[in-house]
């Protein structure tokens, strides 16, 4: 076997920062699958270094002879390393320096960071590009769904003109139980964080901080433009009610937590929030922890995948892909275009957004109150498809819905202002907007 062939075959040596959920199911799937693996790869994968806090917790696999190094810094300098797999998290900190030195140490990355990617995947691609390294991200969205590859390679040809996602398995949860089992959002969420679906802390998850990090990642690899997380318009789901939802079904809706990115005459438009989805649509039909995403481009079309976002084998099944193309050599931009081709690109304010809205109302049962709310409604221009009330309650407090026709969102805000401001109106106006598919 010639010098060439021997090299081919070294086993390319992997050092793990991270030794949790994801970092324990990426050496159960190296040690349970390793022929297969050394099979598709070309040669073996091995893991020869780790960095964890906590030597003495069993995480199910064996680590004799590997190297366990305090810092986790300290595996971007390590001999025995060919390749970096970050998975602490977190946008800064020991997760930020340990790519950074990686990179500059010309050893290629692996990394299921979404915070760090979308606030810093600039920098840390132009890093990777003038090292002349890999930096790979498949885990950092959707889990095991394998998104990141059809934007980046299977739809390389095309014009994308739309990206659409379930990027939170926990607010799909979330919304889902709500709806089969009528119940109200903070006893679901209770029910969420007893079973692991959502942490202690919620708010990430919630206020739709995690998903707008990984449609900033979707939308740079889309358009070929910089990532650009401050540009995406965040909303959560803590305001929605069992009420909105049963509105919504009764409509022919569903309500999910989506992450948009579109082209538009401006611009691209970015955006995560609660939105109304045709009850026969892909997206709708999406449930409990599932994501998916729907991209439609030029001469493809649409495209839909659909997967579990999170857990041990779906996120660790992502990070040994990553791993295989680089054993095999593979070598793709980090966000599909080489950096210096990146556009900066316009992002368009939620303000200029126009589509048709959900508004339910919660005011006093008493003559007047709609023909104030609609009276404001025409002053700023909108008008209505339908309008939900049932039954009466004088003097109490009931729920109006008014779905409106298609119209500007700036308009929409300026006269909810004005609604909110009216003796009847007892609580802020709920606005949902409504997506065609």
């Amino acid at each position: 076997m010639n010098s060439a062939k021997r090299e081919a075959m070294r086993p390319l040596k992997v050092g793990i920062a991270g030794l949790g959920t994801v970092g324990g199911g990426v050496m159960r799937l190296l040690r349970d699958n390793a022929e297969m693996i050394t099979a598709r790869a070309g040669r073996p994968i091995v893991v020869t270094a780790v960095s964890a806090r906590d030597r003495s917790r069993d995480r199910g696999v064996a680590l004799d002879g590997v190297r366990w190094h305090e810092s986790p810094t300290a595996l971007a300098a390590d001999d025995a390393v060919d390749v970096v797999v970050e998975l602490i998290g977190g946008s800064n900190g020991p997760a930020k320096a340990l790519v950074e030195q990686a990179l500059a140490a010309k050893r290629p990355v692996v990394t299921a960071n979404k915070a760090l990617l979308a606030l810093h995947g600039a920098a840390l691609a132009q890093a990777a590009a003038e090292a002349g390294v890999t930096l790979a991200y498949e885990a950092a969205v959707a889990g095991g769904i394998p998104v990141i590859k059809a934007l980046r390679e299977g739809l390389a040809a095309n014009r994308i003109d739309r990206v659409a996602g379930i990027l939170n398995g926990t607010c799909n949860y979330i919304l889902t139980t709500m709806r089969e089992e009528g119940r109200d959002f903070a006893e679901v969420l209770a029910d969420a964080q007893e079973l692991g679906y959502a942490e202690a802390d919620p708010a990430f998850d919630i206020d739709g901080v995690d998903a707008a990090h990984k449609l900033a990642i979707l939308a740079a690899l889309a358009f070929g433009r910089q990532v650009d997380f401050a540009a995406v318009h965040v909303e959560g789901i803590r305001r929605i009610s069992a009420l909105d939802i049963k509105f919504a079904e009764e409509l022919g809706y569903r309500i999910k937590l989506l992450g948009i990115a579109h082209r538009t005459a401006e611009g691209v438009a970015m955006r995560v929030h609660p939105s109304m989805v045709p009850g026969q649509s892909l997206l709708a039909s999406v449930e409990g922890v599932y994501n998916a995403v729907l991209l439609e481009s030029d001469f493809a079309g649409t495209v839909f995948l659909q997967g579990r976002g999170a857990g041990a084998g779906p996120t660790a099944s992502a990070v040994v892909a990553d791993l295989i193309d680089i054993a095999r050599g593979t070598d793709v931009p980090v966000w599909g275009t080489a950096s210096a081709r990146l556009e900066a690109g316009q992002a368009v304010p939620i303000a200029h957004h126009v589509g048709a809205y959900f508004l339910r109302l919660m005011v006093v049962d008493q003559p007047g109150v709609l023909a104030d709310v609609t009276a404001i409604l025409r002053e700023h221009h909108i008008s209505l498809a339908s309008m939900l009330q049932h039954g009466r309650k004088p003097g109490e407090a009931v729920p109006i819905v008014l779905v409106t026709h298609e119209t500007h969102e700036a308009a929409v805000a300026k006269a909810l202002t004005r609604i909110a401001e009216l003796e009847s109106v007892l609580e802020a106006p709920t606005l949902i907007r409504i997506e065609p598919k």
